[in-house]
């Protein structure tokens, strides 16, 4: 699917669709990208990500994980490469989202992404196509 090479960002809607088997048509193209990042272990994600996907798994989609498995896949996931934000990529994420009309979060999933060096995030709520602090957007059900 990704066809993409280096290191890649995948939003927290793109690993919710993964494991989300009520996402239909979405579902089966998030599940074969993830399987993708881990077969080449370009996938990166921050710990923002990890948190949103634990919640959402469990509590909003119409079929839930059980806590435990999804605390095995956060657990899972923590072998890719991860970003943890200091106060200075806090800082610039204010600063994107101030000069942009990305809400906040996003700005700091795209500061996540930069600092891991990824060219590439993956996400169906920011416009496809754009590129931000350096990363291209892309929609992985477009």
């Amino acid at each position: 699917m990704s066809a993409e090479t280096g290191r890649q960002f995948l939003d927290t809607n793109v690993l919710v669709y993964a494991h989300d088997t009520s996402a239909g048509d979405k579902h089966v193209q998030a599940k074969q990208l993830l399987a993708e990042l881990w077969s080449n272990g370009n996938g990166c994600l921050s710990i923002q990500v990890l948190q949103e996907f634990y919640v959402i798994i469990t509590r909003k989609v119409s079929r839930p994980l059980e806590p435990e498995i999804a605390r095995q896949r956060v657990e899972d996931l923590g072998y890719w490469l991860i970003h943890s934000p200091t106060p200075e990529d806090v800082v610039e994420a204010i600063r994107l989202h101030q000069s942009s009309r990305l809400a906040f979060w996003d700005a700091m999933v795209l500061i996540s992404a930069g600092k891991l060096g990824c060219q590439l995030l993956w996400s169906e709520d920011l416009n496809a196509g754009q590129t931000l602090a350096g990363v291209t957007i892309k929609n992985p059900f477009a």
